[in-house]
């Protein structure tokens, strides 16, 4: 069998050609006969559809019937066609297209006045009735902004010991959403690559203004900075925010000594220099004896501690040591310890209601892994490198095989099943549970203000 027969043949085509020469391993990389499988036995359709119609439809049709054909999907092909403003009018139309297009990347839209695939009828009508009506909160956090704090990896590479920067973006924004704005239905995704990103599902979150989701945006802002900015955060008064007090007592902190020593902060004088630079000490006398003491690579007499956590003691020391000289430098350790460590958001995405977001459960055209859920209680357990891939998937089905029936078997038999297992209690089914008594609610309530009026 030809690579171009597989190509072309049904998904079984490709495992069985694997079984009939016994070889279960799958060539690593990224390619459209690996997808198509994967979108033909893996991709979890239904789970997606019942997220995106937040129970619009039966058996409360007379609430919102058109809701998920309004909703905007984005395909982009193997070949670099984008196609925006598709709509499906049910799970069955999603799968058909995803299947025959083979999407290289998913992208998810806002739900729209109309539908968005007839927009461009509606525009001829004179009136501008194509508008964006619900979208979910996004936050996206990518690694490659954090180049300048870390050491092990740059750009869109990412291992271990950088991930830790992304389990505090997870951890300060997932606890602020929830205790400070209320909101319960809190989705965090790998991205597949570089970072991470949040869809906040809650029903008065989907339905923010984009001034809302601004303020909301700029709640989090702390880092200003830029590559040519050496004061990254500046934090006026006398003390700091209720918010930014907890996030720095609770997570940066608790993590802050494991990033020091994963990236080695203060080990060379290129990376301690950047640390004094954040200093505002006209008089130098600080940085001056701090640059000498490391210079000479002096550490505490008899001190076994590794020499990254001894700087920074000795750094705090100094900075808040209580003499005069030094009394409005104290300050100064929590602006370098959020500069560091703060979650760096991509603002323009959490403002803007009408910004795609990338799929969940779509594979990354780059590194062929697929864009799992993350659990934000225990992200400081996820492997970025170790998240499913296309190859190991099909690997994981042809050493399972193929006769098993029905496709929660088929996932269930891989690696990508714990992610589901985990994205349908953990995040669906409190959603669904939430909408439903969120529409019934609303449902009982316009039949009671009809027979009210009717009593009249």
């Amino acid at each position: 069998m030809t690579g171009d027969q597989v190509s072309k043949g049904s998904d079984d085509m490709m495992i069985v050609e694997y079984e009939q020469k016994q070889v279960n391993v799958v060539p690593d990389g990224f390619n459209s006969r690996y997808l198509k499988v994967y979108y033909g036995k893996l991709f979890p359709y239904a789970d997606i559809f019942k997220w995106m119609s937040y129970r619009n439809g039966k058996p409360y049709i007379l609430i919102n019937q058109s809701y998920f054909g309004r909703r905007e999907f984005s395909f982009t092909l193997d070949n670099d066609v984008y196609l925006r403003f598709q709509s499906f009018n049910s799970v069955s139309e999603l799968e058909s297209s995803v299947k025959e297009k083979c999407p290289v990347k998913i992208y998810i839209g806002p739900v729209y006045s109309v539908d968005p695939a007839k927009r461009h009828a509606y525009a001829q009508s004179g009136d501008n009735v194509f508008t964006p009506l619900e979208r979910e909160l996004i936050f996206d956090i990518d690694m490659s902004d954090y180049d300048d704090v870390r050491y092990c990896c740059s750009g869109a590479d990412v291992c271990l010991e950088c991930w830790l920067l992304m389990t505090i973006a997870i951890k300060v924004i997932d606890t602020a959403l929830r205790d400070d704005f209320g909101f319960s239905h809190i989705l965090w995704v790998y991205s597949g690559r570089r970072g991470v990103h949040c869809c906040v599902c809650d029903g008065k979150a989907r339905r923010l203004t984009n001034e809302q989701r601004a303020a909301i945006a700029d709640y989090f802002r702390v880092y200003r900075g830029n590559e040519n900015s050496q004061k990254k955060v500046s934090f006026p008064g006398l003390s700091l925010h209720p918010f930014l007090a907890r996030s720095y007592t609770g997570v940066l902190t608790e993590f802050f000594k494991k990033l020091l020593l994963s990236q080695k902060i203060f080990s060379t004088e290129e990376r301690y220099e950047k640390i004094l630079d954040m200093i505002p000490n006209p008089e130098q006398s600080i940085t001056s004896e701090l640059r000498g003491r490391w210079k000479e690579k002096r550490q505490t007499s008899g001190s076994k501690e590794d020499i990254n956590v001894v700087r920074w003691e000795q750094l705090k020391t100094m900075l808040q040591s209580g003499k005069p000289k030094v009394q409005g430098l104290r300050r100064c350790v929590e602006e370098i310890m959020f500069s560091l460590t703060y979650p760096r958001l991509d603002m323009q995405v959490s403002k803007h209601m009408n910004h795609l977001l990338k799929a969940p459960f779509w594979a990354h055209p780059k590194k062929g892994r697929v864009c799992v859920p993350i659990d934000p209680n225990h992200c400081e357990d996820f492997d970025p490198t170790a998240v499913p891939t296309l190859s190991t998937l099909l690997e994981q089905l042809n050493i399972g095989g193929l006769r098993a029936e029905g496709d929660a078997s088929k996932w269930d038999r891989t690696s990508l099943g714990k992610s589901i297992r985990f994205f349908r209690p953990s995040f669906l089914q409190p959603l669904l549970k939430s909408c439903k008594e969120e529409m019934e609610s609303s449902y009982n309530a316009k039949l009671q203000q009809s027979k009210n009026s009717f009593n009249w």
